[in-house]
């Protein structure tokens, strides 16, 4: 008979869940899910569900990945609040299953794993594409999103300069007192990304907010936000002269506004440079285009998972 699921709650999440862990593992299921091999990886693109009376959206995420036995699935509501509201604009719950018996293993707090997965494979476009010679870092948002790159890209990188801009300069300021370095908040997202080697977009901006003709050649773009066919961060002169990789050519092309209206040509999945199947380009520009994959959250949900039992067991 089969063991009750367990619930694993935000707290312990975030004991568990390291980026030193995190990253290795993320990188191996990126390479792994541009194989198309299914017995690596099963991953439908992610079911939305309008949610019309409250301004959202339910995203759901399965993953089967068999030779590593693991099925997994998150659910996440996605809503558009009003300037003040109390109330979420993100809720994630992951849920991990046994793949052979089919019971619900465990239940987990799933906002730290979107973070912090988001912000992992982020890094890992950077360590691929970005100048070795970067030194100048600049984050547009200052939400989770924002704190979760903050902390992985300084934690992998050594970057001279970290600039921050929001469209609330009081945010942004109480946004950078949180953080442990120094960092320099813009008054405007053409002053923030002016020379910056790495830029990441993690707005809820629905309309292009960086513009290609402030981008210095040769810098690299995670672009985070604008998760929806409808939905822009990135202007088409950016799109068209950047070399674009994604995490998934069919996610992209079904959910990405910035590549779907900009029409530009998907150059190649991280999972292609990780695997040597493409090159990875770091003389052009290039954008990164995040969506996020049901594989991001099995990987996490499989080491949080792990690191439960091994710690219950020893107690």
């Amino acid at each position: 008979m089969a063991e009750p699921p367990v619930i694993i709650w935000r707290e312990e999440v975030e004991e568990l869940l390291l980026y030193r862990d995190l990253v290795p593992l993320l990188e191996e299921a990126l390479g792994k899910f541009s194989t198309r091999d299914t017995e690596e990886v099963i991953q439908p693109v992610r079911t939305a569900v309008p949610l019309s009376k409250h301004s959202g959206f339910m995203l759901l995420m399965p993953t089967y990945m068999e030779k590593d036995a693991v099925l997994c699935t998150k659910f996440v509501c996605m809503y558009k609040r009003e300037e003040g509201s109390t109330l979420p604009a993100v809720n994630a719950t992951v849920v991990l299953l046994d793949p052979e018996r089919g019971n619900v293993k465990a239940v987990m707090d799933g906002e730290v794993i979107t973070a912090m997965r988001t912000a992992a494979v982020s890094a890992i476009s950077s360590k691929l594409l970005m100048d070795p010679g970067a030194e100048v870092l600049t984050i547009l948002g200052t939400g989770t999103q924002a704190l979760s790159h903050y902390n992985v890209f300084t934690e992998m990188f050594s970057f001279k300069e970290v600039r921050v801009w929001s469209r609330s300069i009081e945010r942004a300021e109480s946004f950078v007192r949180s953080l442990k370095g120094p960092v320099t908040v813009s008054s405007s997202v053409e002053e923030a990304v002016r020379g910056a080697d790495v830029i990441v977009t993690v707005t809820r901006c629905t309309e292009p907010v960086l513009m290609g003709r402030w981008v210095k050649p040769g810098a690299h773009v995670a672009a985070v936000g604008a998760c929806r066919p409808d939905s822009r961060e990135l202007d088409d002169t950016l799109m068209k002269e950047a070399v674009v990789y994604v995490d998934s050519r069919e996610g992209a092309m079904a959910e990405s506004g910035d590549v779907i209206l900009s029409g530009v040509k998907i150059f190649a999945e991280l999972g292609d440079v990780i695997n040597r199947v493409k090159p990875a380009l770091r003389n052009k520009t290039t954008v990164f285009k995040s969506l996020g994959m049901g594989i991001e959250d099995a990987v996490p949900a499989k080491l949080i998972f792990d690191k439960w039992k091994a710690k219950s067991s020893s107690l």
